[in-house]
């Protein structure tokens, strides 16, 4: 008998800053499978199929089947957890304008920042014996705000029941979505208003106010230097502006975007829509060095069962803040 089917679940091995696929794991490595008819299934997989568990397509099953036995029934937050993690995967964009991710353990985090002036972005001929310049890096002031984000699901006995696991994981999906959105407005607030730590971004005046011009474009790359305009943030107006603009309409640029949904981007930046910008307004940024990502801990899912009304409760949420790590790395334009 293969090792997966002899292990013990409960509700204790979920453990905080671990997921239960992680536990499973370290039980159960997958590279002990290669080779093998399970071979491509991760641990929780596996202990999906050493149940019967179909969680999507045309045999998916109904979720009691999740509680036919004690075992099984501690995988639900886990699909739980997975499946809204899949939604928030789905819809973030957060890739795009992250440079780096921090996972913490704990809920206080200070960020650490270099303050470079344009003399400390050149690199100067230093002679031999003399001192070589300094480039001062320190922690900041404030604490990364981190912000809780989470839905409680409550369903009845005949809702779960009768219901099919794969209709049940778009719902959840879409509450990913939900916080992937949550969190992108938390991107955006602190890229425009800071971190806390006095460094807001710097604005770009149009040439002329209300109308967005293909030179404001090139006013806006130019500003940014020495960093690289490689992402822009618009809003629905500031989207619409840019797409209408006559350098923007080039016959062969649209039929691509026409045909295949890819849009022609200014000056090579990935363009990016986002409901978080309101109004005429744009950012460029430089998603290599502009914002650091603070996480604390994955999506955490808490699973209980009120037997007087026969209802079940899931929470689902995750904790997640932003930091600035180079203020001149995106600027904003409102028009």
């Amino acid at each position: 008998m293969a090792k997966f089917e002899n292990i013990n679940l409960e509700k204790g091995m979920y453990q905080t800053g671990r997921t239960l696929t992680e536990i499973l794991e370290e039980m159960d490595p997958s590279e002990n499978y290669k080779g093998s008819a399970l071979e491509g299934l991760d641990a929780f997989s596996r202990q999906l199929k050493r149940f019967d568990i179909k969680v999507s397509g045309k045999g998916s099953d109904t979720i009691e089947k999740f509680f036919a036995t004690s075992n099984s029934a501690a995988l639900f937050p886990e699909y739980v957890s997975r499946a809204v993690n899949a939604g928030r995967e789905e819809a973030s964009m957060l890739d795009d304008i992250v440079a780096t991710v921090t996972k913490i353990d704990g809920m206080d985090y200070r960020s650490c920042t270099s303050n470079m002036t344009d003399d400390d972005k050149s690199l100067k001929r230093v002679a031999e014996g003399a001192f070589i310049p300094v480039t001062e890096i320190k922690t900041n002031d404030n604490l990364v705000r981190l912000h809780k984000r989470g839905r409680m699901l409550v369903a009845s006995y005949e809702a779960l029941r009768f219901q099919r696991i794969d209709l049940f994981t778009v719902t959840l999906k879409q509450i990913g979505a939900y916080i992937a959105r949550s969190q992108m407005a938390d991107a955006v607030d602190v890229i425009i208003n800071g971190d806390g730590n006095a460094n807001s971004c710097a604005s770009v005046s149009p040439a002329s106010a209300g109308s967005l011009s293909y030179a404001d474009l090139i006013s806006m790359w130019t500003s940014l230097s020495p960093f690289e305009l490689n992402t822009v943030l618009a809003s629905t107006s500031a989207m619409t502006a840019l797409l209408t603009m006559t350098e923007m309409k080039d016959a062969v640029a649209g039929l691509n975007f026409q045909g295949s949904g890819k849009m022609i981007t200014p000056l090579g930046a990935n363009l990016l829509h986002t409901t978080a910008l309101t109004g005429s307004s744009l950012i460029g940024l430089d998603k290599n060095c502009a914002l650091e990502m603070v996480v604390a801990g994955d999506v955490a899912v808490d699973y209980d069962k009120l037997i007087d009304r026969q209802l079940e409760k899931a929470s689902v949420s995750c904790i997640a803040g932003f930091a600035k790590i180079y203020t001149g790395a995106a600027k904003k334009m409102t028009y």
